[in-house]
């Protein structure tokens, strides 16, 4: 799965450090969930969701292999 987060924390115009402040996490927490390298469990995907305006479904996308 892809991340969105990033283009989704720049359109809602709120800093990174504020994000992970706002719900209950490290910013390098932060920085592993938008570089796909961990994901956050679905409380937090919650709260990121609501935070970010949209739904969680919009916080990754599924990459495809392309054959």
């Amino acid at each position: 799965m892809k991340s969105r987060l990033n283009e989704l924390i720049e359109r809602s115009g709120y800093r990174k450090k504020y994000i992970a402040k706002e719900i209950g996490i490290t910013p390098n927490q932060l920085s592993n969930w938008i570089g796909s390298r961990s994901y956050p469990p679905l409380d937090k995907a919650y709260k990121l969701a609501k935070l970010l305006n949209c739904k969680v479904d919009d916080l990754y996308v599924e990459e495809t292999k392309e054959e």
